[in-house]
């Protein structure tokens, strides 16, 4: 098999941790020798983060060569400690504009041009040129928005044809939401189980499904979601809420992913006493989080701003770079830090 393939989509709401879902994965397999070129695909025409309103969609993240991104380029860097760039951030409006100047310049050759096949082979086309970029073999594309959303059908699209591909191997992981209502106290697994059939619906059956909760999903729902979403039990993963988002590598650590991941893009469990070093630095990194968390050495640092409001509700995402900034020096140097946005 040339390239392998891991597809982190998402259900029923935004903002459930897709991102840092993807980078977690990225982060198991580069702890056991394998290396990743994470992707994130944006729904929107634009062709950068960079004209965008920040109380809309968050701080752009700047990379080296000067790409302006979205937010979860960041968040790969971050847990991956290696630079990335154009080629792992893909936008729609970037797609169509390729597709349109290459009709313009007769490349097409007066075929009619349609989104398919056109524009999904241009975006497997990215993929691909990403992949060879950066010298990885596993591509870890996380598809922006929420299943069922016409804005990313496309992309669900491209993913579908690739897995008919003999050459690849193609894994989806599917990120659900199991709410707890404050007035039931039970989780309720419908929300996830209509997100698998809008999945099931687009052609696709999730290889692996991330529970996103308040709290992990027991043995009573895993059966239920197994049953209904038509899914082996040992593939529902338990993403619940954490002190810190850099915890959640190691919770799916627990649960096996990294090895069950491995099995099914039939590659080999890796021995390497790097894997050990490297998550045990990030156990270390994990206790020192939570040990500042606990610090009596407190700072309150204020931050004037004017993009905190979204109607009535204050957000961080406009200032998301300043904020990690604060908290990694403030671990560094065992500080409890508050911030209050002003």
């Amino acid at each position: 098999m040339e390239y392998r393939y891991i597809f982190v989509s998402g259900g029923v709401i935004s903002g459930l941790g897709k991102g840092i879902i993807s980078a977690s994965i990225s982060l198991l397999l580069q702890a056991n020798g394998y290396q990743t070129c994470p992707i994130k695909c944006e729904n929107y025409l634009n062709l950068d983060a960079g004209t965008i309103n920040p109380i809309e969609h968050g701080d752009p993240f700047l990379c080296d060569d000067g790409t302006e991104a979205d937010m979860d380029i960041g968040t790969y860097e971050k847990f991956l400690n290696k630079n990335l760039g154009k080629s792992n951030f893909i936008t729609l409006g970037q797609i169509y504009k390729t597709v349109i100047d290459k009709e313009r310049k007769f490349l097409y050759q007066g075929e009619d041009v349609e989104a398919i096949p056109y524009i999904t082979n241009e975006i497997q086309k990215r993929w691909k040129e990403a992949l060879q970029k950066s010298g990885a073999k596993i591509a870890v594309i996380e598809l922006g928005g929420t299943a069922g959303e016409y804005q990313n059908v496309l992309y669900y699209e491209a993913a579908r044809l690739l897995s008919l591909r003999e050459e690849v191997k193609v894994i989806h992981v599917h990120v659900g939401y199991m709410p707890v209502p404050p007035h039931l106290g039970e989780p309720k697994t419908k929300p996830i189980q209509f997100s698998v059939r809008t999945l099931n619906s687009m052609g696709i059956r999730p290889d692996f499904l991330m529970v996103r909760s308040q709290l992990a999903v027991d043995q009573r729902r895993k059966e239920r979601l197994a049953l209904f979403c038509n899914i082996n039990k040992e593939d529902i993963i338990a993403a619940p809420d954490c002190q810190s988002v850099y915890e959640l590598p190691l919770v799916m650590e627990k649960q096996g992913l990294a090895k069950k991941l491995i099995n099914k893009l039939n590659l080999k469990i890796s021995d390497r006493d790097n894997k050990r070093d490297y998550l045990t630095k990030w156990r270390q990194l994990v206790k020192r989080i939570k040990k500042t968390s606990r610090s009596t050495n407190k700072l309150k640092i204020a931050i004037v701003g004017k993009y905190f409001k979204t109607g009535e509700y204050e957000l961080r995402d406009s200032y998301a770079a300043l904020f990690d900034a604060l908290h990694h020096a403030a671990w560094m140097n065992n500080l409890n830090i508050k911030i209050l946005m002003v």
